[in-house]
């Protein structure tokens, strides 16, 4: 059987795929890839089937070992050391070496025939919030690699965009609690420049800035949580939820993210200035 060892795992390396959906209303949450764009491409480049795991590595430092002859797609944040949106093979013995990337934050490695770990709940990925999935990748582990995959796509380079570095514009749509906050607090959500914090996970990217003003106060009950909802936690500074999100929360939502704009938000690193602004 095929597989590579983790010789190095980085800061945050975990094996992802499409998710659990559907089990929401028994308190499962969906997970899988923060940036389902890049995670779709990886896999796409290789020839695997939509939902093969791969590896989310979180601002580079993983090192692999090629046990055997592989063939892997690279996408996401760009880190030096490695092809980027292309398949490449990688002959047995090989070491592949992610630097830092130079924008962005997740970068996802495809490997023909996918990480073949037993699911669990219909899924392969890690859950950090849950704990459901395998466990955060560790030094010394083997993966092995499956054998479901369909024709090669004859790509010989992806032409994507890096994720964006610098100041970067997402686009928001008012949520359903919209009115437990002033006009005032809306406009300073929507005008003021925020700095992404480094207490950013999967869980959520939480955002450092003026805190906003409410027009109500008190308990609000817990409510079904998405992705890409815009959460007003005491602190009255944003939380927008990613792929680790739990499935219910008692802080009011004041707005989502477009869909378009949610893998963006999958990229944004600590200290990226982040302009949240009317779809």
């Amino acid at each position: 059987m095929s597989s590579l060892t983790i010789l190095e795992s980085g800061p945050l390396a975990t094996i992802q795929d499409c998710g659990r959906a559907g089990q929401a209303a028994l308190g499962i949450p969906v997970s899988g890839a923060c940036d389902r764009t890049a995670y779709a491409l990886s896999n796409r480049l290789v020839g695997n089937r939509p939902g093969a795991g791969v590896i989310e590595v979180t601002f580079g430092g993983l090192v692999l070992h090629a046990d055997t002859d592989l063939v892997l797609a690279i996408t996401g944040a760009p880190c030096p050391g490695v092809p980027l949106n292309a398949p490449a093979l990688v002959k047995a013995g090989h070491v592949l070496r992610f630097g830092p990337p130079r924008t962005g934050l997740r970068t996802y490695v495809a490997v023909r025939g996918g990480i073949d770990v037993p699911p669990v709940l219909g899924s392969r990925s890690t859950d950090l919030l849950s704990g459901l999935g395998p466990a955060p990748l560790g030094s010394g582990q083997t993966l092995p690699v499956g054998r479901s995959y369909g024709p090669m796509p004859g790509v010989d380079l992806a032409p994507v965009a890096d994720p964006p570095g610098g100041e970067v514009f997402v686009r928001v749509t008012p949520g359903p609690r919209r009115d437990w906050f002033t006009e005032a607090g809306w406009q300073s959500l929507v005008t003021q420049t925020y700095q992404v914090s480094s207490n950013s996970n999967r869980v959520g990217v939480r955002l450092d800035g003026v805190p906003l003003d409410r027009a109500r106060t008190g308990e609000l009950a817990s409510e079904g949580m998405t992705l890409g909802a815009i959460q007003i936690p005491p602190s009255g500074t944003p939380v927008i939820f990613l792929a680790d999100h739990p499935v219910t929360g008692g802080y009011p939502v004041i707005a989502y993210v477009t869909e378009t704009d949610l893998d963006t938000c999958a990229q944004l690193r600590p200290g990226q200035p982040l302009r949240l602004i009317p779809a």
